[in-house]
């Protein structure tokens, strides 16, 4: 019996053109990948704090592992919702990932808000690329981009704050 080819052709329409739908989808897929890393790191790091101010970053962690969970979900259904499959496979997030490597092992604390502020520096620096870049191609998909952007400032903020004592 001859299997059966999937089609090629996505079965959700898009509202954008193909160019912009091309565009904004690499850009959500790149975002998604991020924060779907930025979530595993604040995890790694909230297993593996230690130091005096321990229960304050455990706890603060457990914060940015739900924003940045939700944020992926948000970023993977703006995908599917203009005709994007998202890709959030693990092999996936290893080699597209644009968050710091943290290392394994026990952190200090000191250590960790420092990862953690480095780590949100540079997602913020990438998701405000992407921002202009959709400036042209969806400005739905720029509303998200610039609503998640503001709440990850607000917890670099944060995390800074922690750093200047």
């Amino acid at each position: 019996m001859a299997q059966k080819t999937a089609s090629k052709k996505a079965p959700i329409a898009s509202p954008l053109n193909d160019q912009d739908q091309d565009i904004t989808g690499k850009i959500l897929q790149s975002t998604l990948l991020d924060l779907i890393d930025l979530h595993l790191v604040a995890k790694q790091a909230h297993w593996n704090v230690v130091g005096s101010h321990f229960r304050n970053v455990h706890l603060h962690l457990d914060e940015l592992v739900d924003a940045a969970r939700g944020f992926a979900d948000d970023t993977a259904e703006r995908a599917a919702a203009i005709g994007v499959s998202p890709d959030g496979r693990a092999a996936t997030v290893a080699e597209g990932s644009g968050v710091p490597k943290f290392d394994p092992n026990w952190r200090s604390d000191h250590d960790v808000i420092q990862a953690i502020t480095n780590a949100l520096a540079e997602l913020i620096r990438r998701l405000r690329g992407r921002i202009d870049e959709t400036d042209k191609t969806d400005l739905v998909t720029q509303d998200m981009l610039i609503s998640i952007a503001a709440e990850l400032e607000k917890q670099h903020w944060m995390w800074q704050a922690q750093l200047a004592g």
